[in-house]
């Protein structure tokens, strides 16, 4: 019934504000219009689709079957699973406004124990890719500097330990969940 009410103000607050929105520059012909209905009843669709995140870390429902690596950006941690139990918790860096960490599902398809960026040469030791270029790995400058900077897509993780650790166990065609929540 919460859920119901918190709905029923969405549509309200959507609906003045989509009509004084539309009426402040608009004719009074214009406003009687049926656009301002229509814009009103699409907003709740939205708001209904909106992912539920678990637990503490608020992680993406995706992340509960197999073994998958799932990184929160707003949390800026990465959450390692086994079929939903966590088994490392990382904190984790993301891309710049420019060169930004994909979000989406995807699979490992190659890993590098001691991998070097050819476009960057740096050192990327516990690579796992996962899109295009961009991996999971351990990064010396994210350890040394924290979230004072940024990678150039990738996630970088500031323990090493955990993160061979995580490499011995992860395979070719395992999970990963990147996500805003």
């Amino acid at each position: 019934m919460g859920i119901l009410r918190k709905l029923g103000a969405t549509v309200t607050a959507v609906a003045f504000v989509g009509v004084g929105a539309l009426t402040a520059g608009t004719t009074a012909h214009a406003a009687t219009a049926s656009v301002a209905p229509k814009a009103a009843v699409a907003v709740p669709q939205k708001a209904v689709a909106k992912t539920k995140y678990i637990g503490r870390y608020h992680l993406d429902p995706r992340c509960m079957k197999g073994r998958v690596m799932c990184a929160n950006k707003k949390t800026r941690k990465m959450v390692y699973l086994i079929n939903g139990k966590t088994i490392y918790v990382l904190d984790a860096r993301f891309g710049g406004s420019k060169t930004p960490t994909r979000n989406g599902q995807f699979k490992v398809y190659r890993k590098s124990k001691n991998h070097v960026s050819t476009l960057y040469k740096s050192k990327m030791p516990y690579a796992m890719f996962f899109s295009g270029g961009q991996a999971v790995h351990y990064s010396s400058d994210f350890k040394a500097r924290g979230y004072n900077g940024a990678s150039h897509g990738c996630m970088n993780i500031r323990d090493k330990a955990k993160l061979a650790k995580i490499f011995a166990q992860i395979k070719i065609g395992d999970k990963v969940v990147v996500y805003s929540g």
